[in-house]
């Protein structure tokens, strides 16, 4: 009986290297990994729709999945998660020292709909007590000018995000234009360490680990989408994928784990993770709806404050009924 044949284009994780190599096998399919950086991935997915089943922005897959394309849905396997504290850089130039400083200042974003960027906005509205439409936005690429939004956009009243076409992110914070840039990507003017680019939160690990003991937020960048389609003509598909995808996930974190050789080449990597267990817990990577909700809610609260969703989803709505749970023995 032949295997029915998807294309699934990645990144490459370690978390997923053993479906990649084919060490793990999803039953019934014959899975054909493509890895690309993520923003090909984003683009060509967002759209083109070029594959069976790819990572995705978080933020685009929900802007789509609630607008004018839902003909893709999700399974609750996270590739990757990174707290953006981190991702907020200032220029020395603008006089912000503190989180409260940005409001009224000029600050940057490479999307609107940039996953990272709602996670740090949330902090922004929910923490800090700034609203959006007390900053002044900016849109412009990183590096690297002519970057646009891939989703439609319904800003809330009194937000304006100007697009900046000709211009970097990079350069504006460098010469001063910009006061401060919320990017996943460093700024080059940050790594090659030009003097006036800085991080807001230098420490930004210990920052991190204090949102996350007060909101219990591990943030989620990005997600697997899948063809509606696929799944309506084998609705088998999820599950058996679901299953794989947690396969590759548990290989990988034994890996990690394993302390007799160094399968990565990172001095005290066990020591580090057996540290992120006491912070997040023992299964501080979790898949899944009911391991990730409080994580989940906020950010389809934040999407839709954002106007980056047409209207508030909730979780269950993402992903196919057979995955929204886990069948016990």
């Amino acid at each position: 009986m032949s295997k029915l044949k998807l294309n699934f284009a990645t990144s490459e994780y370690d978390h997923i290297r053993d479906l990649a190599i084919g060490t793990v096998q999803p039953k019934g399919i014959d899975l054909n990994v493509m890895e690309y950086e993520v923003e090909e991935i984003f683009y060509r997915m967002a759209l083109h729709r070029d594959f069976d089943l790819s990572e995705m922005s978080f933020a685009k897959f929900v802007a789509q999945v609630s607008g004018d394309r839902p003909d893709i849905i999700g399974l609750p396997v996270f590739p990757s998660r990174v707290f953006r504290l981190s991702n907020i850089y200032v220029s020395k130039k603008s006089g912000i020292k503190k989180p409260e400083d940005l409001k009224g200042k000029k600050v940057g974003t490479p999307e609107w709909a940039q996953t990272a960027s709602v996670y740090t906005r949330g902090w922004l509205t929910d923490h800090v007590g700034i609203k959006l439409s007390e900053i002044d936005w900016r849109q412009a690429g990183v590096d690297q000018p002519g970057r646009i939004e891939k989703v439609k956009l319904k800003l809330p009243k009194g937000v304006k995000v100007t697009a900046m076409p000709n211009n970097s992110l990079s350069e504006m914070l460098a010469s001063g234009e910009l006061d401060a840039a919320f990017s996943a990507h460093a700024p080059t003017s940050f790594l090659e360490g030009h003097p006036n680019v800085t991080r807001m939160f230098p420490d930004y690990r210990k920052v991190e680990a204090e949102y996350y003991q007060k909101t219990k937020v591990f943030p989620i960048m990005h997600v697997i989408a899948i063809k509606r389609k696929i799944l309506d003509e084998n609705p088998w598909v999820a599950a058996n994928l679901m299953n794989a995808f947690e396969e590759a996930r548990s290989l990988s974190i034994a890996r990690a784990l394993e302390i007799t050789a160094s399968r990565m080449p990172i001095p005290w990597l066990t020591f580090e993770a057996e540290e992120k267990m006491k912070l997040l817990g023992k299964d501080f990577f979790p898949y899944g709806i009911e391991d990730n909700r409080v994580t989940l809610e906020a950010f389809l609260k934040w999407t839709y404050e954002q106007g980056i969703t047409a209207r508030h989803l909730k979780p269950e709505e993402l992903f196919p009924a057979v995955v929204h749970g886990k069948f016990r023995i």
